[in-house]
């Protein structure tokens, strides 16, 4: 029998006006529902642009608390339940004073706030100062068991470490969403080229899907945006897209528009392909891998 359920991939520019890019956002996940997505999924932080080009300490007050009955939760909760969806959203959230994490929370298509997932690895490099923001995250790897599908959900830079994936898919995820902000700045002598860049990014991802055999959808955010002191810029490139239980993309947006994606997917083949070709689990040597324990194996 087959299971197929509709994925809705939310790929938008973010301006400087918060209000405008929530309601932008609710107007994209309404816009998908009633195309037949049942499980939607944001950009990561998707209300604001991303703040992580620069350091200012202004930024954090921004953030928010992440929970049941927060603004935004129940904003969200309001909206999964009236369009009978399933929601994943990237929030910046407020733990305490000093303490922030990148977060994504996950409302079930009844409006059930489900729980979060905190961003576990937290990178720092040029236009991508994060560690000044975020705490990684202490929840570990998580699987939200939804109406229409289990998934797991990590955010950004966890996409390149396969072990991410991999412990996603152990605890049973039928898909991984991976809410992204990933690009390059156009004006830097030391930028890398961008397609191999982008090739990277998502060639990655695509062997997660094959690796762990399920369906992984990554969303990033598209346009360019400035910093803020004007040190540089980011082009987002967009290209948001689903790949399948052989790591093949089926459906990818636009890398320079605003897009919403809507992608179905057969659930049930999971249980078949895995069954067919015995992986990924049963040949695991786990008595081998006692080095991946380690930072590096000298």
């Amino acid at each position: 029998m087959s299971r197929e359920v509709q994925i809705g991939l939310v790929q938008m520019t973010c301006s400087t006006d918060r209000q405008a890019n929530i309601d932008k956002t609710f107007a994209n996940i309404e816009n998908l529902a009633q195309s037949g997505a049942q499980i939607i999924c944001t950009q990561e932080l998707f209300q604001t642009p991303y703040f992580c080009q620069v350091m200012d300490d202004q930024v954090f007050l921004m953030a928010e608390e992440v929970h049941a009955e927060s603004e935004m939760v129940k904003s969200l909760r309001s909206t999964a339940k009236d369009l009978q969806v399933v929601i994943i959203a990237g929030l910046f959230e407020k733990r305490s004073v000093g303490l922030y994490h990148n977060s994504a929370v996950v409302i079930d298509a009844d409006g059930t706030y489900l729980g979060k997932y905190r961003k576990m690895h937290i990178p720092q490099d040029p236009g991508y100062t994060e560690k000044y923001y975020f705490t990684p995250g202490d929840l570990g790897y998580q699987v939200f068991r939804t109406r229409y599908a289990d998934l797991g959900v990590l955010i950004c830079w966890d996409q390149w470490f396969p072990e991410t994936a991999r412990l996603t898919a152990m605890k049973g995820a039928e898909i991984i969403f991976i809410p992204t902000a990933i690009g390059f700045d156009p004006g830097s002598e030391n930028e890398e080229r961008p397609e191999e860049s982008h090739a990277a990014w998502q060639i990655v991802q695509q062997g997660h899907a094959a690796a762990n055999v399920c369906y992984l959808a990554a969303v990033n955010r598209v346009g360019l945006e400035q910093a803020p002191d004007g040190s540089g810029s980011i082009q987002f490139w967009g290209g948001s897209f689903v790949a399948d239980l052989s790591g093949q993309v089926i459906e990818k947006a636009s890398m320079e528009a605003e897009e919403n994606l809507l992608c179905t997917v057969d659930l049930e083949r999971i249980e078949r392909v895995r069954n067919l070709s015995s992986y990924p689990f049963r040949d695991r040597r786990v008595d081998s891998y006692d080095d991946l324990t380690r930072l590096y194996s000298d």
